[in-house]
C-alpha cells in the first residue's frame, strides 16, 4: 500500500514537472539560494532583504513556531483558570465564565483577529500620547513597548549553552537533585552564573520617545498583539471545556478522600483531582494544540509574517508555487507530528498502568 502511494506521488510530481517544462516554467529548489529582495516586518531570527529565499523560509518557520508555542502555553494557563472559575461555587463567577466561553467559541477566529487588529490600530493613541501604565511601558497604535534585556555579542552563544545545560539536567534528573542538595554544587552553579554574566555584560534597554516614535526596548507590534489575543482567547475556551470535562469525570469520592485527609480544596484539586484528570484531558488536548498550530496560518489576515505569509510572498516573487506549497505542507506536517509525539509520550507517562 505504501509503495502504491509513493508511486502515485511520483507520478503526480513527474507529470506536473513535464507539463510545466513544456510551458517553459522551471521546477526545482535551486531558487532557495537566490536573494529574496523583500522585507519581513518582524522576525525571531535576524533577517535582511539581501538574505536568500531559503533563509526567508527559516525566518517564517521560526515566527510560526514562536507564535504557536507562546499561544499554546498562554491558552493552556488561561483555559485552566476559566475551567476552575466555571467549576467554582460562586454562581456569578461561574455564569460569567460560561457566557464568555459560549460567546468566544461560537465566533469565527478570523473575525476575532480582525476585531483585535482594528482596536489596536484605530482606538489606541499616537506615540506622543501613548498610555504609560508602568515605568518603561508604553502602549500606542505603533505597538506595545517594554524594557528589554540585551545580552551583548556573546548572548546567543550563552543562550544556546544554557538551553543545552537545562536539557541535559532535565534528562539527568537524579544528578540534578543530588547537585542541588550538595553545597559544593550550589557554589559551582553560582560561580558559573556570575562568570556568564561577566562575559555577556547584560544591559537593560528602556524605550524612549524620539521624534514620532519610540526607540529602544522590546516592541510588540499591533499585528503580533492581535494575533496573540485572538489565538489565546479562542483556544483557551476550548481548552477550558476539555479541562472542565476531565475534572468532572473524576469520582466525587476523591474529593471526599481529600477532605477526610484534612486537605484544603486547593490542595485536593492540584494534588489529587488534576493528576487523575490528566488521563482524560491529554488526548483531546492534543487535538486542540494541533488546531492552534494550524490556526497560525490565519495570521496573514492581520499581516503578521508567519510562514504562510512568507510563502505567499515568495510565490509572487518567483512563481515557484509547487515547491513553496510543498515546503509549507512539509513544515506543518513536521510540527504537527512533533506535537503529537510529545503529547503521546506525556500521555503514556501519566496513564494508569494495570497489570
Amino acid at each position: 500500500m505504501f509503495a502504491g502511494f509513493a508511486g502515485l506521488l511520483y507520478w503526480l510530481w513527474s507529470n506536473t514537472a513535464s507539463n510545466l517544462a513544456a510551458r517553459g516554467i522551471r521546477v526545482g529548489f535551486d531558487y532557495l539560494d537566490r536573494q529574496a529582495n523583500f522585507p519581513i516586518s518582524e522576525s525571531v531570527l535576524p533577517y535582511d532583504p539581501s538574505d536568500t529565499f531559503g533563509w526567508a523560509y527559516l525566518v517564517g518557520v521560526a515566527n510560526t513556531a514562536a507564535i504557536s508555542f507562546t499561544s499554546i502555553v498562554a491558552a493552556t494557563l488561561l483555559g485552566l483558570l476559566i475551567a476552575l472559575v466555571r467549576l467554582s461555587r460562586n454562581p456569578l463567577a461561574s455564569t460569567i465564565a460560561a457566557v464568555f466561553v459560549g460567546g468566544v467559541r461560537n465566533m469565527p477566529l478570523i473575525v476575532q483577529l480582525l476585531f483585535w487588529y482594528a482596536l489596536a490600530t484605530t482606538l489606541l493613541p499616537a506615540p506622543r500620547l501613548a498610555f504609560n501604565p508602568l515605568p518603561g511601558v508604553y502602549l500606542s497604535l505603533r505597538g506595545l513597548y517594554l524594557p528589554s534585556l540585551s545580552l551583548g555579542e556573546h548572548g546567543n552563544v550563552f543562550l544556546l549553552l544554557a538551553a543545552s545545560v537545562i536539557v541535559g539536567l532535565a534528562i539527568l534528573r537524579r544528578q540534578l537533585s543530588a547537585t542541588l542538595r550538595d553545597p559544593l554544587g550550589w557554589s559551582a552553579v553560582v560561580v558559573i552564573v556570575i562568570a556568564a554574566l561577566a562575559l555577556i555584560k547584560p544591559a537593560v534597554s528602556v524605550p524612549e520617545l524620539k521624534g514620532f516614535n519610540f526607540v529602544g526596548g522590546l516592541r510588540l507590534s499591533p499585528e503580533f498583539a492581535a494575533l496573540m489575543l485572538g489565538l489565546v482567547l479562542y483556544t483557551s475556551v476550548f481548552i477550558s471545556e476539555v479541562i472542565r470535562g476531565g475534572i468532572e469525570a473524576v469520582s466525587r469520592g476523591q474529593w471526599e478522600a481529600g477532605r477526610a485527609l484534612g486537605l484544603s480544596e486547593r490542595h485536593t484539586m492540584f494534588r489529587i483531582i488534576i493528576p487523575q484528570a490528566l488521563r482524560i484531558i491529554i488526548p483531546p488536548m492534543t487535538s486542540q494544540y494541533l488546531s492552534t498550530v494550524k490556526n497560525t496560518t490565519l495570521a496573514l489576515a492581520v499581516g503578521y509574517p508567519e510562514l504562510g505569509l512568507v510563502v505567499g510572498t515568495v510565490i509572487n516573487q518567483t512563481g515557484q508555487a509547487i515547491e513553496s506549497i510543498s515546503i509549507l505542507l512539509a513544515v506543518f506536517l513536521t510540527i504537527s507530528i512533533g506535537v503529537s509525539m510529545f503529547m503521546n509520550w506525556y500521555n503514556a507517562r501519566v496513564a494508569l498502568v494495570t497489570r
